[in-house]
């Protein structure tokens, strides 16, 4: 009997060895488990309209003290659907479960379970009509109204975070805020669809990432339920070709949406930056935020990084004694939630930042804020020196004491510091540019724009003949840019209007050794990594709602913004810049002709002579901001 009992003894104790994510298979050590400390619960919780969104909530086990709550508001699945099946995290990192929190999981109205439309970007209203109008501000405010009042153990404290369209959620929850919010973290959000986040920058419209988004998130659904729309199915693994194909972008409806992406539909009538978009633009709503918000940002966010930076921006215009900080590292979109953060394609950053931001910014930031727990020296600006590869502190972004200085375009391929000093107008720079053969992105062969893009070797575009290209003597010390870029082009052509893409790279010495390992076989010396780049759509040059044509052979200056760096381009390497107008297919392909190309015919696209003018009285250039100290 006593054997037995012994062996029973022993097995029910190695079967609790064996629990699903007790242990982690690799390392042998324990790992923590949600299902024993957390209790879940699923709610369909009321708006003021009446409708009813589906929430998620984990509440500790340990009943003993008091937890603040953390709330997520996503359209892209709170996944884990049913009571029985726990996430594998809770929060923004793994340190969050066992540090203790509420954990609210959201899916916003309209999209899965909950009930409602989704309006992607849905505008916030200023002025509400009766005590039924809704929007994500009032549907977050309603959110932590009910959970304040229908689960018991928490602390009085809200946090809000969020990536990406959570991220933007998380603004929308700052405005007008519930009096219980206590700390947001806005990371990677847009602000305007039209100026510079996901969908157009600068008026030009961003193809291959918004067909795909839209084809996914923005179609008609039967009704709630646990699953969205399928992946589009191109057909090919070649999304250049796929898009080329295409024709005008005109084509996508009747070929492939069939009027089931209603939001693409109301794009194609939308073409300038009318009421339609900037009623979306979260900007002017950003008044009277009082409490802490940290505000997360990527250098190197293929979909978002107007978003965070104008974000900030505002906050400090509108909110100056609002406790606000900008962290900004050498990120993709929402790296910094998962990923060591030591290297991004073929460059290494040699420190883990993204763990270093999850440990020693995040966490403490809403532990702060929520518990009252542990000290906070959080500075205006944490942000990450790429190039020299340190974290630097600043107490105001840009930082304050820099020297604007001038890059000046040059003859044969030069770039220098010096003005020019020739005045005749023939002193340019010319290629042909060809719609129908687009200068390619990327070098890569797929359907989706992805994230290594952004750092990418550039000699694939430096080797084509409508790309002029302009660098540097070999530098004899360290350059490092903080803040803005400005470009400034004189530009003419024999068309009507035309894009311009303008790209900042480092261009690494010759016997640079290459990354060991190296499962990319990418050989380094040389190497052209993509620092910055944007594009600007010519008939917007005065206002981005009145385009104009551009007039064939007139000198026209088209100056804007590639948005705020933070780089050292260091001694041995050389500073360049690349000038085309096709980028394709994350542009789509303007015509080269003064049209509505929304709805353009195929035979509207045509060739042009492009020149672009380095003269005295014409010197085009970038402006860069050198910090005296760093």
């Amino acid at each position: 009997m006593k054997k037995h009992l012994s062996l029973a003894i022993f097995i029910l104790i190695l079967g609790s060895m064996l629990i699903p994510g007790t242990t982690d298979s690799t390392t042998g050590q324990s790992v923590y488990s949600i299902k024993d400390h957390y209790t879940k619960a699923e709610y369909m919780v009321p708006m003021r309209d009446g409708i009813k969104l589906f929430t998620q909530v984990y509440t500790p086990k340990d009943q003993t003290k008091k937890y603040p709550i953390l709330l997520l508001r996503t359209p892209y699945s709170v996944g884990n659907y049913g009571q029985e099946n726990f996430k594998r995290r809770l929060g923004p990192a793994k340190e969050y479960a066992e540090e203790g929190f509420i954990f609210v999981y959201q899916d916003v109205r309209g999209k899965f379970k909950s009930q409602g439309e989704f309006i992607v970007m849905k505008p916030h209203k200023t002025v509400k009509t009766s005590d039924r109008d809704t929007d994500e501000s009032s549907d977050t405010y309603d959110t932590i109204e009910w959970i304040l009042k229908q689960i018991p153990i928490h602390n009085g404290r809200v946090g809000q975070w969020g990536i990406s369209y959570p991220g933007w959620q998380t603004v929308m929850g700052m405005i007008d805020a519930h009096p219980a919010l206590k700390a947001s973290s806005p990371q990677a959000s847009p602000s305007d669809m039209w100026i510079g986040d996901d969908f157009h920058h600068n008026g030009a419209f961003r193809l291959m990432y918004t067909f795909g988004w839209l084809s996914r998130n923005a179609a008609v659904r039967s009704g709630p339920g646990t699953k969205g729309a399928a992946r589009f199915d191109y057909g090919t693994p070649d999304g250049y070709s796929f898009f080329l194909e295409l024709g005008p972008v005109a084509n996508v409806d009747n070929r492939y949406f069939h009027n089931r992406v209603p939001t693409w539909n109301e794009y194609m009538i939308h073409g300038d930056y009318d009421d339609y978009w900037k009623k979306q633009n979260v900007l002017q709503y950003l008044e009277n935020i009082k409490h802490p918000i940290l505000n997360v940002a990527g250098w190197f966010d293929a979909e978002d990084f107007y978003g965070p930076m104008s974000i900030y921006y505002t906050l400090e215009k509108k909110n100056p004694d609002n406790k606000s900080t900008l962290v900004v590292g050498p990120w993709r979109h929402g790296g910094w939630a998962s990923m060591p953060g030591d290297r991004l394609g073929n460059i290494s950053f040699d420190v883990k930042t993204g763990e270093y931001f999850r440990k020693e910014i995040e966490l403490p930031f809403f532990n702060f804020y929520l518990k009252d727990k542990g000290k906070l020296d959080l500075p205006e600006a944490r942000v990450f020196v790429t190039g020299t590869n340190k974290w630097k502190s600043y107490d105001l972004w840009p930082p304050e004491e820099a020297k604007e200085t001038n890059i000046y375009l040059h003859a044969g391929g030069k770039l220098s510091l010096e003005r020019p000093v020739h005045s005749s107008n023939k002193s340019n720079d010319s290629f042909i540019s060809d719609p129908n053969k687009p200068v390619p992105f990327s070098a890569e062969i797929r359907t989706s724009q992805g994230h290594l893009w952004m750092v990418e070797d550039q000699r694939f575009a430096s080797r084509r003949p409508d790309v002029l290209v302009y660098r540097s003597d070999v530098l004899t010390e360290d350059v490092t840019i903080a803040g803005p870029v400005i470009a400034s082009l004189f530009v003419s052509t024999t068309g009507t209007d035309a894009d311009w893409i303008v790209k900042l790279i480092d261009v690494y010495p010759g016997n640079f050794p290459d990354n060991k390992p190296n499962p990319t076989k990418t050989r380094m010396g040389g190497f052209q990594m993509l620092v910055g780049a944007e594009v600007f759509r010519s008939k917007y040059r005065e206002s981005y709602s009145n385009p104009k044509p551009l007039i064939p052979g007139q000198i026209t200056k088209i100056q804007y913004d590639l948005r705020d760096k933070c780089h050292t381009f260091r001694k041995g390497h050389r500073i360049m810049v690349q000038v085309q107008s096709t980028w394709f297919p994350v542009i789509d392909r303007n015509p080269q002709k003064f049209v509505d190309i929304y709805h353009c015919k195929p035979s509207d696209f045509q060739k042009a002579i492009h020149r672009i003018y380095r003269t005295k009285d014409y010197p085009s250039h970038l402006k860069v901001r050198i910090p005296k100290n760093l």
